[in-house]
């Protein structure tokens, strides 16, 4: 007879894994900034990260959760900064078609 040891330490990794996901389903949150002011954006990359710290933070020993949260501060703080970058190149369009 074969005895399978773990899973239950295998479940509750899991377990908590969907906890976790479900703290960050929906909106996380709302940031606003300027695209002009480099502080501005940083500080906007900052509040997402603390953001996400805030709800992932205790998850951050869970295996399957750890990988994700610096994903997810990565993914955000590009999507922060390609929007900067859009917002930017609009307002340089408006002033070259004038």
């Amino acid at each position: 007879m074969i005895k399978i040891t773990g899973l239950d330490k295998l479940t509750k990794t899991l377990e908590q894994a969907q906890k976790a996901l479900r703290e960050v389903d929906g909106e996380l949150a709302t940031v606003s900034f300027d695209p002009d002011d480099p502080a501005s954006i940083e500080a906007a990359i900052q509040s997402v990260g603390s953001m996400i710290d805030e709800r992932l933070g205790p998850y951050e020993k869970n295996p399957v959760i750890a990988p994700l949260i610096e994903g997810m501060k990565e993914q955000y703080r590009q999507g922060i900064l390609d929007r900067a970058a859009e917002a930017r190149l609009g307002q340089d369009e408006e002033v070259d078609g004038d």
